[in-house]
C-alpha cells in the first residue's frame, strides 16, 4: 500500500498519541510555554558541540510565570547518527501555594537517529538520565527520560512534527514519588525563518500523575531553533 509523505507522518504521531495517553485526569491548567534553544560546533570537524536553552512557562490559565528553565550541555557526536553529552540545568519553580523550589540538575543523555527516509522523515530518541538536587533539601532524586520524536515533511519547507516522552522517577525523595510521574505530547508544524534558524509552534499535552488528583496541562507551546 502506498502512503503519501504527510499520511505516514500522521499515522505514526497518531500512534504516539493513542499508545502514550494515561487515564483521564481530574483537575486541568492552560499554560503557554516559550523557548529558545541553541546549538553551535566548537570545531570544523563538528563533531564537539554546545547546546543553551532557555523555557519560560506561565501557569494558571497562563496567568504567571510558574517555572523558568535554563540549561547547558556538552557533546559529541559519534557519527551522523549518534550522539553523547553531559550538561547542567538550573530550574526554579514558583507554584501557587507552596514555595518556590531551586533545583540544580545534572545530566547525561544518548540521541540516536532511528529512522532517516529520502522523502524527509526522520524519527530520532534522546534517552536521558537526571540526579536532581533541590536547595530546599538535602537527597538527589533520579529520573530517566525517553523522547521519541518524528519529522515529516507536508511542503517543500515545513515538517510536521510530534513527539512523546514519559519521566520514570528511579527513587523516592521528599520531591518526588518514584515510578511514571509525567507524560508529555506534542504535535506541531516547524517554520524556516533562515539558514539553521525556525521556529515551532504547536500543541503540548502534559499529564502529571500525583498522590491526590492528577493534572493535564494544556499547553500552547512555541520554541525557537538555532543551529550554527
Amino acid at each position: 500500500m502506498h502512503f503519501s509523505r504527510f499520511s505516514l507522518g500522521g499515522a505514526i504521531a497518531l500512534a504516539l498519541f493513542a499508545t502514550a495517553s494515561p487515564a483521564s485526569a481530574t483537575e486541568e491548567d492552560f499554560n503557554i510555554w516559550t523557548g529558545q534553544f541553541i546549538v553551535v560546533d566548537l570545531n570544523e570537524e563538528g563533531d564537539w558541540f554546545v547546546r543553551g536553552e532557555a523555557q519560560e512557562r506561565f501557569t494558571d490559565d497562563a496567568d504567571r510565570l510558574g517555572q523558568l528553565l535554563l540549561r547547558s550541555l556538552v557533546g559529541y557526536r559519534i557519527n551522523d547518527r549518534v550522539s553523547i553529552g553531559g550538561g547542567y540545568a538550573y530550574i526554579l519553580t514558583d507554584p501557587v501555594g507552596p514555595v518556590e523550589v531551586n533545583e540544580h540538575r545534572f545530566y547525561q543523555e544518548l540521541n540516536v537517529r532511528l529512522v532517516e527516509t529520502s522523502g524527509g522523515l526522520t524519527i530520532d530518541s534522546r534517552t536521558r538520565l537526571e540526579q536532581r538536587t533541590f536547595e530546599e533539601g538535602d537527597q538527589t532524586a533520579w529520573r530517566f527520560r525517553n523522547f521519541v520524536q518524528l519529522r515529516a515533511s507536508i511542503t517543500q519547507n515545513n515538517k510536521v512534527i510530534a513527539y512523546t516522552e514519559p519521566f520514570i522517577e528511579l527513587n523516592e525523595t521528599e520531591f518526588q514519588r518514584g515510578g511514571l510521574s509525567v507524560w508529555r505530547n506534542f504535535v506541531g508544524v516547524s517554520f524556516p525563518l533562515a539558514e539553521g534558524i525556525e521556529v515551532v509552534p504547536g500543541y503540548l499535552n502534559q499529564y502529571v500523575i500525583r498522590d491526590g488528583e492528577d493534572r493535564i496541562d494544556h499547553i500552547a507551546n512555541v520554541n525557537l531553533f538555532l543551529n550554527f
